[in-house]
């Protein structure tokens, strides 16, 4: 069924072949601080979340929003009824904005600095996945060796992705993955609170202590 989801993925990976093929569109569309602050470049903070480095970078991201885009788009429809569909959307879209700002503001003046990739708003997608479903078993996606309840997997994610990001040794933008993370959490608690009669908190603390106590 093609949902939402899918749509982006087919997009992305339209627009990132292109642009293996052609130097002058990832250019183009790639997040340069320096073309947004000096030529109001603004649209590269959404473009560049359409292209990617590599096949293998590609791959990655769109495997991750394949296995949990579309569960919180399902999500989404059951919080926000019609407009579900609509409200994934500004998430993933804001989100290519929103986890880029510290990097932008770090790199305003930086001509050396470029970055490209969907992982800031796939890491938005993941993180509402887990404060939706925080027992939820994740280690049959992502370490099967290993069974681990998501919300385990979010604090693991989020303190590598901080201590990373800190450290700023790494080519991998490990900003965008944290901001995009923390921004896919507010956006869930901040849009269900106000349009809908969903309370994220007050669910994810009652999932996580029925977890708990289930031990």
């Amino acid at each position: 069924m093609l949902n939402v989801t899918l749509i982006i993925i087919i997009i992305t990976c339209i627009v990132s072949f292109a642009a293996f093929q052609k130097e002058s569109l990832i250019d183009a569309l790639i997040f340069y601080p320096p073309a947004i602050n000096n030529q109001k470049q603004w649209y590269r903070f959404i473009t560049c979340g359409f292209i990617h480095a590599d096949f293998m970078h590609l791959a990655f991201n769109m495997y991750a929003l394949w296995m949990f885009g579309g569960a919180v788009e399902n999500a989404f429809t059951r919080i926000f009824g019609n407009m579900g569909e609509a409200y994934y959307i500004l998430l993933y879209i804001s989100s290519l904005v929103a986890c880029l700002m510290p990097t932008y503001s770090k790199n305003i003046d930086n001509y050396y600095y470029r970055s490209l990739g969907a992982s800031g708003a796939v890491s938005a997608i993941v993180f509402t996945f887990i404060f939706i479903e925080p027992s939820k078993n994740l280690g049959l996606i992502l370490l099967p060796m290993i069974e681990a309840p998501a919300f385990l997997f979010a604090i693991v994610y989020l303190g590598v992705s901080a201590y990373l990001s800190k450290k700023g040794t790494s080519s991998i933008n490990h900003s965008a993955h944290l901001w995009g993370a923390i921004y896919g959490i507010i956006f869930l608690i901040v849009t269900s609170y106000f349009f809908s009669s969903f309370r994220a908190v007050s669910w994810f603390i009652q999932q996580v202590t029925s977890y708990l106590h289930s031990l």
